[in-house]
């Protein structure tokens, strides 16, 4: 069973090893991540960011028990679990395989995942516009009419440039 973990972001790796160690190696964890390049100052640095915050996906068949559920509430690096899982699975599941698809060989997520996520507002993330935000005036098929500060442009697909919704 799959349950939600609201995680602190610098203590991910110690509450993945305290829940292997108190569940075995059959625990299996998701977190979607995106990787992008920023320039500052003539240097690229990579960055890689979790799309879901401080939130994880962890999957062991002892989760659907309820105290075991209650056990876990104070592990180290865990701020809460979220209620709900057990009447959820399905949306757990069906969003997990939806990210899975959009990944690239490394595991990290594609562009097009948040394509189709966007309604109305983004910001890029990267490229020569990064943190700047758009509004989409227009979707076609491999491009994206916008506007950036009442200047209308086109954004093409095969541009891999990383915009997130906001």
């Amino acid at each position: 069973m799959w349950i939600v973990a609201k995680i602190k972001r610098k203590e991910l790796n110690i509450f993945k090893k305290k829940l292997i160690d108190k569940f075995g190696k059959e625990v299996k964890f998701y977190y979607p991540i995106i990787q992008y390049y920023q320039q500052s100052r003539n240097k690229i640095k990579k960055i890689e960011k979790f799309v879901l915050e401080n939130y994880i996906f962890c999957n062991h068949p002892k989760f659907s028990d309820i105290n075991v559920i209650n056990n876990m509430k104070f592990l180290l690096g865990l701020e809460c679990l979220l209620k709900g899982h057990d009447v959820n699975q399905n949306e757990i599941v069906k969003f997990i395989e939806y990210c899975r698809t959009f990944e690239n060989s490394k595991g990290y997520l594609t562009p097009n995942f948040f394509k189709f996520m966007i309604i109305k507002k983004a910001k890029f993330v990267s490229g020569p516009f990064s943190n700047m935000m758009f509004e989409i005036i227009e979707r076609q098929k491999n491009k994206l009419k916008i506007l950036i500060n009442n200047i209308v442009m086109t954004v093409s697909d095969k541009q891999n440039y990383m915009y997130r919704p906001i």
